[in-house]
């Protein structure tokens, strides 16, 4: 479903937005992505709305003519595949002492960019953007992520403005090799 609506929408230049609405979206990823960076996950944990689809299907290297089934589909396997339930229990899990994989704390930074903003109505945007994720943890673990985010977000009365209904993750590679995904895209 949401991978043929962002196909769709994407498959030609969206037409342009105002120049508030551009900056308003980019300014909300901005301070979404430096919730993460600070670990302050409840905050970021806000941003989501309580019908979240949080989902990083699987890439496999395929050649040309079979290009289209590179990422699994929806009813396939993902790195991860979270609804709010599932999101609100690996924020209590990164939050603790318990969960080894962020014990002590991966340090990370977001980079985003390529920014494209579709309106789906005066309340929806579908938002597409190139994110890279540098990683570190420990002293000798260093991981370097590109991806394409695709967000589905909606307009909401609160200071941010809005929340994120939708996140598919397409990542770069094929083959990850870092020791785990325990932080969040």
């Amino acid at each position: 479903m949401l991978d043929e609506q962002f196909k769709t929408t994407f498959a030609t230049k969206p037409k342009a937005v105002s120049l508030e609405l551009q900056h308003e979206v980019e300014q909300f990823l901005f301070w979404e992505a430096k919730l993460l960076t600070d670990r302050r996950y409840q905050e970021w944990f806000s941003l989501l709305s309580q019908d979240i689809r949080y989902w990083m299907p699987i890439r496999s290297t395929k050649i040309m003519r079979e290009v289209a089934q590179e990422y699994t589909d929806e009813d396939g396997f993902a790195h991860f595949d979270d609804n709010w339930h599932t999101m609100k229990g690996r924020i209590r899990k990164i939050m603790s002492d318990v969960g080894w994989s962020e014990n002590p704390a991966s340090r990370v930074r977001y980079l985003i960019s390529n920014v494209m903003i579709a309106p789906e109505d005066e309340m929806t945007l579908n938002v597409v953007s190139a994110v890279m994720v540098y990683r570190t943890r420990q002293e000798r673990q260093l991981d370097v992520f590109a991806c394409e985010r695709q967000d589905v977000l909606r307009r909401v009365d609160t200071e941010p403005g809005f929340e994120i209904s939708r996140r598919k993750i397409l990542i770069d590679q094929s083959t990850i090799l870092s020791n785990n995904l325990s932080f969040f895209f």
